[in-house]
């Protein structure tokens, strides 16, 4: 029996989480670690961009071949996605990511060795993979063992991580340009790869998993090592309050009462936030400023690194007030700020003559724009929401089933964005973009719930009460 909880006693879930004693060196050690999975992502979401330009020219690519290219990558994600969902809930979060670690580097060492664009299509699709298990289970991971009142900035780190991947990725895609040197663009992924593996093997598995696993012991060990006493028994309280409720822990528990409201809530935002076309930004960032009258291709990748970089900055926005002011609040601001410069840019392109010699300066700007709304609201709560709504019992299997959503919706947009821009034109591939961003900020309104300072347990539990 565990000296903190009586196991036969049930303690109603408090909405709102108490303020515990947590030893902020131990969160901020895992946060930063696990956060290095982010920049795992971002530099695999990133480098496409300028390599793009060259692999096309290696292999002689046709349009439709370029975007199996930069799209292949998504299946692998979704089949990484749901794979390591079940796995995450099976064998632990920190040996998922270990495992995520560990494909990531096969991956980065396959890619630059590729002789034929097939091989570098395998390795793409291996990259997917693990960056669909590092997706699914770092902000798991992170939430599972951050306080509540700092949850939110916590999680939003893995974000943070995401965007400094892919301000590098420019970085090294614009250092290496003028040498053509899309091996070594890839290449230098295998570098966070392993300082990712190698930093992951000291730190512990997630306490609420361990306790869902019937091992108590281990689970207060951990809880230890960051809280006192009285703050592990109020977490194992909580715990096992909501682990009193009866729920299967298979896939098919997701589409039951219980779980199907937030299910619907993680999955819809992750949709939205790809439809709204970030990722298609980000993957073909060089194309666009091409067709915005920037001839180089260095100074199309140059462009392409201001807008990696207003990311990373703008989302310290994000981690500074989403504990603060809400998620919902930054999400009405960004969201609305992305509807905003997308107007613009399509006002843009549509008008080209009307902006002289400066239609690439207008496209540069409102990019700009467009990423520092996202990066402040869409971008790193969308992580924060999946990892906070769901029921600890199917927690990696609803965020896997989410993730696959949203890597589906990620396909789509770039298996089709050239093939859009070709037969619809800029201007309106970017109208539609703003038109889900409308749709957005209705989702947000009535469908997504304020999160802010809440207990993990007492929130999946009041959003499929509202279903019911």
């Amino acid at each position: 029996m565990s000296v903190f909880l009586n196991r036969e006693e049930t303690v109603p879930t408090p909405a709102l989480a108490p303020q515990t004693h947590v030893r902020r060196s131990f969160i901020w050690r895992v946060s930063v670690i696990a956060g290095l999975g982010g920049i795992l992502y971002g530099y695999d979401m990133g480098v496409i961009a300028a390599a793009l330009v060259f692999v096309r020219k290696t292999f002689m690519l046709s349009t439709r071949m370029e975007e199996v290219v930069v799209s292949v990558v998504l299946i692998g994600v979704m089949s990484g996605a749901l794979a390591g969902g079940g796995i995450t809930d099976r064998i632990g979060r920190r040996a998922t990511l270990l495992w995520g670690g560990a494909i990531f580097l096969a991956g980065s060492l396959l890619a630059p060795a590729s002789p034929n664009v097939a091989t570098l299509i395998v390795a793409r699709l291996l990259l997917g993979v693990a960056v669909g298990f590092t997706s699914v289970t770092a902000p798991v991971y992170v939430s599972e063992l951050a306080p509540p009142q700092s949850r939110g900035m916590l999680i939003g780190l893995y974000q943070f991580a995401l965007t400094i991947g892919i301000a590098l990725a420019d970085l090294v895609g614009y250092w290496l340009a003028s040498q053509h040197a899309w091996r070594l663009m890839f290449g230098m992924g295998a570098i966070p790869a392993a300082l990712f593996v190698l930093l992951l093997l000291p730190l512990p598995e997630s306490p609420r998993w361990l306790f869902a696993q019937d091992r108590t012991a281990e689970a207060e060990s951990v809880l230890l090592t960051y809280t006192d006493a009285a703050g592990a028994r109020l977490l194992l309280a909580d715990i096992h309050a909501a682990l009193q409720i009866e729920m299967e822990r298979r896939w098919r528990a997701l589409w039951g009462p219980a779980v199907r409201m937030s299910l619907f809530i993680a999955a819809g935002f992750l949709i939205l936030q790809q439809v709204t076309g970030i990722n298609a930004i980000l993957y073909y960032g060089p194309r666009i400023f091409s067709l915005a009258g920037i001839a180089s291709n260095k100074n199309a990748i140059f462009a392409t690194l201001l807008v990696a970089v207003t990311n990373v900055l703008a989302t310290v926005i994000a981690l500074v007030l989403v504990d603060r002011v809400g998620r919902k609040p930054l999400l009405y601001a960004g969201v609305g700020g992305m509807t905003a410069s997308l107007l613009m840019l399509a006002y843009s392109f549509r008008n080209q003559s009307s902006f002289g010699a400066a239609p690439g300066i207008v496209a540069t700007v409102c990019l700009m724009v467009y990423i520092t709304c996202f990066a402040f609201s869409m971008g790193p709560i969308a992580w924060i929401l999946v990892s906070e709504v769901f029921p600890l019992q199917v927690r990696g299997r609803g965020v896997a089933v989410a993730s696959l959503a949203s890597g589906a919706a990620n396909f789509v947009v770039s298996l089709t964005f050239l093939s859009l821009v070709k037969a619809a034109g800029s201007s309106t591939t970017f109208l539609i973009y703003a038109g889900f961003c409308v749709l957005t900020i209705i989702f947000v309104r009535f469908v997504v719930p304020e999160t802010k300072g809440r207990e993990l347990e007492s929130i999946s539990t009041e959003a499929n009460a509202i279903a019911q």
